[in-house]
């Protein structure tokens, strides 16, 4: 009862306050992205929004891997998804700036909508069909073509029960399509911290492993399924007891 008591006083005072603080700091991207894309000025917006984002749990990070990737190339990275919190984790834990997939409906979300697409955000319709696909093929390409790498979560939706669902076909013909090498990334303890449905926010220790890049230039769209499994399996191997599925 008192956990429950304190994680409501703390969604409130911290996590209300803080969605709020994000439209102005949007602003400011948006700002910025219209007078110089892709500077290390947007880039620490982005990260002052994920530490502060984190703190509102708090979500204590570990971080480990980050010295397998090499900060002057992209790569596509595939994460394991359990939370609302895995994006600002992985926008810390990656040496490199990333950008990932966001849904629609935050482009319904006036200056968030322009900061979004200012910094190179992908946007995604799930129900939109082959005009989806070639929307977020364009993305991919406009990200690339500025020198960022992706964030993607093949298991399309967060895991409600934390453990580990099969991956779907998406991330890794992005990544053989464009020959960016495949970092697979195991992400725990965020569920902990913000479960899928839940309207409360907990105190929890996340760690992110950053996995040994997997090439893909000789890979052709044949060879989606067996980097596809074997990501998989990298994953997993990451998760707890009881978590790789």
């Amino acid at each position: 009862m008192r956990r429950h008591a304190v994680a409501t006083l703390r969604t409130v005072l911290l996590l209300g306050p803080f969605l709020v603080l994000t439209i102005p700091l949007a602003g400011v991207v948006f700002v910025a992205s219209v007078v110089r894309k892709d500077t290390a000025f947007i880039e620490g917006i982005i990260r002052v929004w994920s530490l502060l984002f984190l703190a509102t749990a708090p979500v204590r990070l570990d971080i480990e891997g980050r010295e397998r990737i090499d900060p002057t190339r992209q790569y596509v990275f595939v994460a394991n998804h359990l939370s609302n919190f895995d994006i600002p984790a992985m926008l810390l834990a990656a040496p490199v700036p990333i950008r990932f997939l966001a849904k629609k409906e935050l482009y319904q979300v006036p200056v968030l909508a322009q900061a979004m697409n200012g910094i190179g955000i992908i946007r995604t319709d799930r129900q939109g069909a082959s005009a989806a696909h070639a929307e977020i093929n364009q993305g991919v390409a406009r990200a690339k073509g500025r020198g960022h790498s992706l964030i993607v979560f093949p298991e399309g939706t967060r895991s409600d029960d934390g453990i580990l669902a099969p991956f779907k076909k998406g991330a890794f013909r992005i990544a053989i399509t464009n020959e960016l090498p495949v970092v697979p990334v195991t992400i725990s303890g965020t569920w902990e911290a913000w479960p899928p449905g839940s309207k409360l926010i907990y105190p929890a220790a996340a760690r992110v492993v950053l996995h040994e890049p997997i090439p893909t230039a000789d890979l052709t769209v044949l060879d989606i399924n067996s980097l596809k499994d074997r990501v998989h399996a990298v994953v997993a191997v990451g998760l707890p007891a009881g978590a790789s599925g």
